[in-house]
């Protein structure tokens, strides 16, 4: 069994339980107050008792945790403040992570991974749209034709569109104002570089389990950029606890963690979620701890984060939280109302004094119960408070297991390659009784005529070439040119990939 672990100290200290942390926690408070100081704790502790984590690093300062901290008076401030013997620094095994390549290793998924739910959200898409996008990935799956990357899912798209009186009778109504919406959608997140996010080689998620040393691996996930586009961010987060989940074995009541996960900015989750995706959360938050995962929120506020998610978080840490407007004070109460009261102080009037790095933390006991809430100092993170320079970055890169396995796209055969080996079939077939038709044409003998009929009728084969050209080239632009061109130019509960 693992020691308890040292998180703050007060009039008492405050020590986490090992097989406590997959009862999942939160970690709020209004910025500046010391939230990414906590996450840095929790983590190092983690790491050091062997637990892998995945944290996204939101402001690009959490990549010093791979280094040896020291140096800083801060620091020594606060060791001495809290009069901490034997504290010595250290380093964690990272691995750098990143959707577009630059500063960690790429993370990819497939469109069929990812599935008709999430992506709905990411498109924004209304509940017709979204009813049709379950009828592209469910005709793509009937055929056998791989949802891989984009343009696989801008050729459904328009294969779905340009048959879809065809479709009708077995899948339902498909408008052309909504494949046309959902083909807006998609070149607007190509726009913002999704087209990089989706593809292979894929994440293996056992690749972010990773001991080093004893230690667990902390999985840093770049996400200043990604944050520009929130929803993309948040769906990201989703689909890789989604996975987890439905991957991961059922494990039961564990000395410690099989792995943790940090949600940073958690309120984007829940933001602007359907009821169907409120639920899918909530049923991932409920079943996961189930094969040994822990999750943690953070953001500035417990209003952020739904009852039914924020009932069944067990560890809390509150900083401070400043009450200046009518909403404010509303977030203050909820806060407050959120931990086992201590009648030694007010905690409503406490959050709203907390210095920074200093919290209310209430956590499990060895019978599962929150205890009494507590108002303590965080303790000092051990590893480098500052950020790698970029040349430290790819170092720590070089030297990854990971290094070479995610850096080269792969691009199988799948249903934008079917759809135009299909659509060059059709144009094959099409041209055929056209041929067949020119030769007769010009080999028929022709009856006697006038000089001046024959004159004029000398001119008509080249006209009737001219013709059919016509109509065979409107023939290709209707069928294959709506088919293949959209294809070309346009672009958990999903279907897996086969």
């Amino acid at each position: 069994m693992a020691d308890p672990l040292l998180i703050a100290k007060g009039s008492t200290d405050q020590y986490i339980l090992p097989e406590m942390l997959n009862r999942h926690g939160l970690i709020a408070g209004a910025t500046g107050t010391g939230k990414t100081v906590t996450l840095r704790v929790l983590v190092e502790n983690l790491s050091r008792i062997g637990v892998p984590v995945f944290l996204a690093d939101i402001k690009g300062d959490l990549s010093g945790i791979a280094l040896e901290g020291g140096g800083n008076p801060k620091i020594d401030e606060r060791i001495k403040k809290l009069g901490i013997t034997g504290f010595s620094y250290a380093r964690y095994p990272v691995i750098f992570r990143d959707v577009f390549g630059k500063d960690g290793h790429p993370v990819r998924t497939t469109i069929s991974e990812l599935g008709p739910l999430l992506l709905s959200r990411i498109l924004d898409l209304n509940e017709t749209q979204s009813g049709v996008l379950s009828i592209i990935f469910r005709v793509a799956d009937d055929n056998g034709w791989l949802l891989l990357d984009l343009k696989d899912l801008r050729a459904m798209v328009a294969y779905v569109s340009d048959h879809a009186a065809e479709i009708k009778g077995t899948y339902g109504n498909v408008s052309t104002s909504s494949t046309g919406a959902i083909q807006r959608a998609l070149l607007a997140l190509e726009d913002q570089g999704a087209d990089q996010f989706f593809g292979e080689p894929a994440l293996d998620i056992s690749d972010l389990i990773r001991l080093e040393g004893g230690k667990g691996v902390v999985n840093v996930f770049a996400a200043d950029k990604l944050m520009q586009s929130p929803k993309l961010y948040s769906t990201f987060l989703l689909w890789l606890l989604s996975e987890l989940y439905e991957q991961l074995p059922e494990a039961g009541d564990l000395e410690k963690p099989k792995f943790v996960f940090f949600f940073d900015e958690a309120h984007l989750l829940f933001k602007d979620a359907s009821k169907a995706l409120e639920e899918k959360i909530i049923q991932i938050v409920r079943l996961i701890r189930s094969k040994g995962v822990g999750v943690y929120f953070i953001t500035q506020s417990p209003s952020d984060i739904p009852e039914d998610v924020l009932g069944q978080l067990g560890n809390k840490i509150q900083h401070a939280l400043r009450a200046t407007t009518p909403n404010e004070e509303k977030a203050v109460k909820t806060a407050a109302r959120s931990f086992r009261q201590n009648p030694a102080f007010d905690t409503q009037k406490v959050i709203s004094e907390l210095g920074i790095g200093e919290a209310l933390i209430s956590v499990l006991d060895k019978q599962g119960t929150p205890t009494p809430v507590e108002r303590a100092f965080i303790m000092p993170p051990s590893s480098r408070l500052s950020v790698l320079t970029p040349e430290e970055r790819k170092a720590i890169m070089s030297s990854s297991p990971d290094a070479g396995k995610y850096d080269t796209t792969v691009d199988r055969n799948s249903a934008y390659e079917k759809l135009a080996k299909r659509a060059e079939s059709d144009r094959e077939v099409s041209k055929e009784p056209v041929e067949k038709k020119l030769v007769e044409k010009t080999v028929k003998p022709e009856p006697s005529r006038t000089p001046a009929s024959r004159s004029r009728k000398q001119d008509q084969p080249a006209e009737i070439v001219g013709d059919i050209a016509v109509s065979v080239a409107k023939s290709i632009g209707t069928q294959v040119g709506r088919q293949l061109v959209r294809g070309l130019l346009g672009s958990l509960g999903g279907t897996k990939k086969r």
